[in-house]
């Protein structure tokens, strides 16, 4: 039992601590505040608390619990709203009203709900670390299944089939003379990243349905993105459209640090979202972190480690998981403040000289890999960090150190949310470094020229940059009527198919083969333009066709219909574009 010894905002020194080990979770005063250890020196330990440390005086106890900091993992999580440090927030609410009061303690899963287990294995089976002992209809989406924990192995000595709590024994395994009597629920330390069998190479891309995305700028099932964006630039929608959307089968939604009423819109929001391939709702898969910016400071670095943990026990089951942090900004800023009270030396603008470790670390834990277990199951997790540089400057360290671990970059542009363009993601600035790996799936999985037309497409787009700055000295109709017709075609390719609407029934969604129709139709239409305009064709005329209005509706056609409709408008092309070049050789 320590003593107090100094208190320092959200930071607090404690002597007496025998014993203690860097990251043992402590409980802090009278009100038992929870901390963790952060430093040792001697028998003095400085410990960073989770909750406000108002009122708290020297002298007062300090109790070392002599573990880390850890997540409940067991049937419940999903539906679930946690805080930083996985209290229940709609628990809490009940106990103690609208605002938290400090010291508070709440079970992260329900102790007396009872789930129908369903066991997978029979007496006498040999199991090992990861293999599926029995499963629970956790929702009427996911199926929770319950694997053997970390370290344990053995012979099944028993198992029981009914309705249990997640705290009573299901399974026994005798491992020599060891019983192991597992229950439905696990425990992992958050910062201990959870052990996989076998890592695989990004070749499957995350479908999100948003075109700009799939098509320009695709992440790997297991990948990384960062999606750095100056306040109201659409980080907060572009997440929900991806949590909806992607083809991920769980979603771990982080907001760490963000504004209280960001945080209210996503927390009121959610529960109401269905999810468009079950028609139940999303919250269904979902699992929400919610640790907003008027909350203690050193809770959102755990915010971040409690969601991939979450996440990574998904994974292990086989799922495929995406896991959006909201933002890793407010998450360096509290490591700095924190850094700042200890008197580390800062780095860069003040933040800690570890910055980049600690975020190589965090994105370092997704992947797509095999289980552990006998079954070689496969699971995944992507990350998506969304970035709020200050004032939009991405040269500022978090967001440079960032770009320095992930694989893609989303640049939100806040002219383009201006102009009502929306995914407001800038194609000139933004990269995916997937490509090569994810061609094979492309040519194998939508088209042979799909990845053809996305270089084509790309091109048209940096010639159209290049020609508006002569635009905008000499105006457009200097330039040649060659050059003119790609400054069309570019335009149809921004507004026909890079805009999207996330609240459009039918647009908020494409699937790849819609944008490979939709891109190679703008494609056709350009080069059948470019060639009549070399046989004699006015561009004015080009310009005025009445295919390109079936062209930019193509984006509100639905799935089922977008071939025949295509075909449609591309025969219809072809007969325009005959009348055009018949009537310039008369």
């Amino acid at each position: 039992m320590g003593e107090l010894l100094k208190i320092v905002g959200p930071v607090v020194v404690a002597e007496k601590m025998h014993g203690a080990k860097i990251y043992d979770l402590v409980r802090v005063g009278e009100e038992n505040l929870l901390g963790e250890i952060i430093k040792l020196y001697d028998d003095k330990a400085t410990i960073q608390v989770y909750e406000d440390t108002s009122g708290l005086r020297p002298g007062e106890k300090v109790e070392n619990t002599g573990t880390p900091l850890s997540v409940e993992l067991a049937p419940g999580l999903l539906t679930s709203i946690y805080d930083g440090i996985q209290r229940p927030l709609l628990t809490i609410q009940s106990q103690t009203g609208n605002f938290i009061k400090r010291g508070v303690i709440a079970s992260p899963i329900d102790r007396k709900k009872k789930w129908a287990f369903t066991p997978k294995v029979k007496k006498g089976q040999s199991v090992i670390a990861g293999d599926i002992i029995g499963t629970v209809q956790e929702t009427e989406i996911i199926e929770h299944k319950m694997m053997v924990p970390f370290g344990a192995k053995g012979v099944v000595e028993s198992v029981e089939s009914g309705n249990f709590n997640v705290e009573e024994t299901v399974c026994k395994i005798k491992d020599g003379k060891t019983i192991h009597n597992l229950s439905m629920m696990q425990k992992w330390q958050v910062r201990m990243p959870r052990p996989y069998s076998q890592k695989f190479a990004p070749t499957i891309p995350l479908v999100t349905g948003q075109r700009i995305l799939d098509t320009f700028f695709p992440v790997a099932k297991g990948g990384t993105a960062a999606i750095p964006g100056p306040f109201g630039s659409g980080k907060t929608v572009a997440q929900q459209a991806l949590a909806k959307w992607s083809d991920a089968t769980v979603i771990v939604y982080i907001g760490c640090g963000e504004r209280g009423n960001e945080m209210t819109e996503v927390l009121t929001e959610f529960p109401e979202l269905l999810d468009p391939k079950t028609g139940k709702p999303l919250m269904e898969r979902t699992v929400l972190i919610a640790n907003t910016s008027n909350m203690p400071v050193a809770a959102r670095e755990a915010s971040v480690y409690t969601g991939i943990t979450i996440a990574e026990y998904y994974r292990d089951m086989g799922y495929d998981v995406a896991l959006m942090a909201d933002s890793t900004s407010r998450w360096a800023e509290a490591m700095r403040e924190i850094s700042g009270r200890i008197e580390e030396m800062p780095g860069e603008e003040g933040y800690p000289a570890y910055l980049a470790r600690r975020l190589a670390e965090f994105y370092e834990r997704a992947g797509r890999i095999v289980c552990l277990g006998t079954g070689k199951r496969e699971g995944s997790v992507t990350v998506i960090g969304a970035v709020s540089p200050p004032g939009g400057d991405i040269s500022e360290p978090v967001s440079q150190n960032t770009l320095r671990v992930v694989k893609v970059f989303w640049a939100l542009d806040a002219r383009l949310a201006q102009r009502r363009h929306f995914p407001a993601i800038n194609w000139l600035k933004s990269y995916s470094l997937y490509h090569p790996s994810l061609e094979d799936f492309y040519a194998n999985s939508v088209s042979s020229g799909f990845v053809q037309q996305r270089n084509n497409a790309m091109g048209l787009l940096q010639k159209e940059s290049e020609l508006q700055e002569i635009v905008q000295l000499v105006g457009p109709d200097a330039l040649p009527e060659k050059e003119q017709e790609i400054l069309d075609t570019a335009r149809m390719i921004r507004e026909d198919f890079l805009q999207q609407s996330a609240y459009h029934e039918i647009d908020t969604f494409s699937s790849l083969n819609k944008q490979h129709q939709m891109l190679k139709t703008i494609l056709k239409f350009h080069e059948k333009a470019a060639s009549s305009l070399e046989l004699g064709v006015a561009l004015k005329a080009i310009k005025e066709m009445a295919v390109k209005e079936r062209i930019s509706r193509l984006k509100e056609v639905p799935e089922n219909e977008m071939n025949n409709k295509n075909d449609e408008v591309l025969k219809e092309m072809e007969l325009e574009f005959d009348r055009l070049v018949k009537n310039a050789q008369r």
